[in-house]
């Protein structure tokens, strides 16, 4: 698949729950994809994610959710576990998937597709850290990359830019 020719809808996640979803199903939708974790310095965000989740899913906005472990051990726990922690601390509603990689080899096509797309700091197409962000617009192309620092509130302006073009 020529990473000039796909856009978003190109691929398929397993949910959390295992079942298996073409992200054709959020076409003329806009989409904040976010590699998470429960036990890191930046799980606070999962309550600035369901906030844009709350806010923006009635213009078309969704938010999903990719935990990982590949940063520091940071997301140990098994699918079900995670979901309970999400739900449980932060009152997750928004799509969270099944956990992933999202470096290396083994990282998911989706991610390797992202990190082309819009590489980060200098060039570099490695994901840095957990809470890496991707604006994805109504076609299914990447607008932007955020990094980890950045709050999920910060991204209110683009995201509402990218929700009324």
């Amino acid at each position: 698949m020529a990473s000039n020719t796909s856009t978003v809808y190109d691929f398929k996640a397993r949910q959390i729950n295992g079942q298996d979803l073409a992200l054709s199903e959020f076409r003329g939708k806009v989409m904040l994809i976010v590699n998470t974790a429960s036990q890191c310095g930046f799980t606070p965000q999962f309550g600035g994610l369901e906030e844009l989740h709350k806010t923006h899913a009635g213009q078309g906005l969704v938010v999903l959710g990719f935990p990982c472990n590949q940063f520091g051990a940071q997301d140990p726990g098994q699918d079900s576990d995670i979901a309970s922690f999400c739900q449980v601390n932060y009152g997750v509603s928004f799509p969270m998937m099944s956990k992933i990689a999202v470096n290396g080899p083994m990282a998911h096509p989706l991610y390797q597709w992202l990190s082309s797309e819009a590489p980060g700091l200098l060039g570099s197409k490695a994901i840095k850290w957990n809470f890496t962000k991707f604006l994805v617009g109504k076609d299914g192309r990447v607008i932007r990359r955020y990094a980890p620092l950045e709050k999920p509130a910060d991204l209110a302006k683009d995201i509402k830019k990218a929700l009324a073009a």
